[in-house]
């Protein structure tokens, strides 16, 4: 949140209250007073006993905090190296006001305390409020705090972070996807509240999937069909296909990504036009499913190149849960999807 001129004065000065440093750090004020109460991150003095009046250490140490929790660590480990920063703050304060200070020391030591080592994976409590549950990688409940805060910039950082760590693949089935179902089980349980969650993620998942996607482009061969990649009609949801169709540009294999509620008439021309190595029809829910379509895609014989060979097609999409048909692949998710695919191509 951008703070006027006379809220960033007031933000250095002794003793703010508890609803201006909520509105500076990006939590809720609950938030802070919950904090105290757990873990003892609460301010130096309360006016009347009561009140809560945040220092300028205490204000760097709530900042500290957020920082932290925010990389994923979870808020009782954040919580205490938040402390320990504070308690090395007051200690080089103090050896400063009698000694002559070498230039340096307090951020050298600053980030000695603040670098642990990485977080666990599988720790049991998220902090977030989202349903998470114990088994999931670290990098969720970053990312799972960061969304949870309306922070798009530490959401778009903890994504990035993630690609670049586990590689695209695991990072959409291993910390993606288990974010985005957590954050869709918080508003369906909540009465439709927090959807903002949900979509401020989706978004920032798009964007660092077409990134992926556009900044592979320049690599990709075209001695090979392309794979194409479409939503059945109706089917909105195209963030998976999304993801397919980066990691397929990232091994250089050329796709044609068609998006969302492709018509039936749009679809079998482009199959016709392309030739396709592969065609993936994508369905989230029941209701878009259509196999008679999917069929007709496979028996379309493309004259693209010359070819006249059968179309595949992979069923793709929890939609797709109990339908068959001869000749129809159904991968069951990410990583079995690349698979066939690799090898229709071979």
């Amino acid at each position: 949140m951008e703070l006027s001129a006379h809220e960033r004065g007031r933000a250095t000065d002794p003793g703010v209250s508890t609803g201006f440093l909520a509105r500076k750090v990006g939590v809720s004020p609950t938030t802070l007073r919950s904090w105290d109460r757990r873990y003892g991150l609460g301010p130096a003095v309360r006016t009347d006993g009561r009140h809560r009046r945040w220092s300028p250490e205490d204000v760097a140490m709530v900042e500290e905090m957020c920082r932290l929790t925010a990389e994923g660590m979870p808020p009782a480990e954040a919580a205490g190296a938040a402390k320990k920063v504070a308690a090395l703050r007051r200690a080089v304060a103090a050896s400063t006001a009698t000694t002559s200070q070498p230039a340096g020391l307090e951020s050298a030591e600053r980030s000695s305390v603040t670098s642990p080592p990485p977080p666990k994976r599988g720790a049991s409590r998220s902090g977030t409020g989202m349903p998470l549950g114990s088994n999931v990688r670290q990098e969720c409940r970053g990312l799972a705090r960061a969304a949870v805060r309306l922070n798009a910039l530490a959401v778009q950082k903890q994504l990035t972070a993630a690609v670049l760590t586990h590689g695209l693949t695991t990072a959409w089935e291993e910390v993606m996807v288990p974010t985005l179902q957590a954050a869709g089980r918080k508003w369906e349980s909540s009465g439709d509240r927090y959807i903002e969650i949900e979509h401020l993620l989706s978004w920032h998942i798009s964007a660092t999937l077409r990134g992926v996607y556009a900044s592979s482009m320049g690599y990709r061969r075209d001695d090979i069909s392309h794979v194409l990649l479409a939503g059945v009609p109706g089917e909105t949801h195209t963030l998976p296909l999304e993801a397919l169709s980066a990691v397929l540009a990232e091994k250089a294999v050329p796709v044609l990504m068609l998006g969302g509620a492709v018509p039936p008439e749009a679809l079998m021309a482009a199959v016709s036009r392309v030739g396709p190595s592969a065609v993936v029809l994508w369905s989230q829910s029941r209701s878009t499913v259509n196999l008679p379509l999917a069929s007709h895609v496979a028996a379309r014989r493309s004259t693209a190149r010359g070819s006249h060979r059968q179309n595949h097609v992979l069923l793709s999409g929890p939609g797709w849960d109990g339908c068959s048909e001869p000749g129809l692949l159904r991968p069951q998710h990410l990583t079995e999807a690349l698979q066939m695919i690799a090898t229709l191509e071979n």
